[in-house]
């Protein structure tokens, strides 16, 4: 069975690090587009970050860029979201999901295979 977990998320002071972690089992990751979503309360899901099969591509939507950078490692079936520099605004629910092929947006309708997230809290 295909199954996505998230873990590491927490609550942090703002300018604090955080890494998430989103491990796939069921299904090797080395043939999947891997993306970072968030969603806050009252708020869509939005887009946060997505990197191609190989991981030599990657998408950062503007409002983290130069904060986060997603990784992959494919020996450990893992991708990565380390996120710096984080702000009150970055509070949400962190989701990872996963759909076959070279690579894909940050439009969560292009991904079928999502986690059950995890909660990121940014506050003093």
């Amino acid at each position: 069975q295909l199954q996505l977990v998230e873990s590491g998320g927490g609550l942090v002071q703002p300018g604090g690090s955080l890494r998430l972690s989103c491990v796939a089992s069921g299904f090797t990751l080395d043939y999947y587009a891997i993306g970072w979503f968030r969603q806050a309360p009252g708020k869509e899901r939005e887009g946060v970050s997505s990197i191609s099969s190989s991981g030599g591509h990657t998408n950062y939507a503007d409002s983290v860029k130069g904060r986060f950078t997603i990784s992959r490692d494919n020996a450990k079936n893992t991708v990565y979201l380390q996120m710096n520099s984080l702000k009150p605004e970055d509070t949400a629910v962190y989701y990872c999901a996963a759909e076959p092929g070279y690579i894909r947006s940050l439009a969560p309708e292009e991904y079928d295979y999502w986690g059950q997230g995890t909660q990121v809290t940014v506050s003093s």
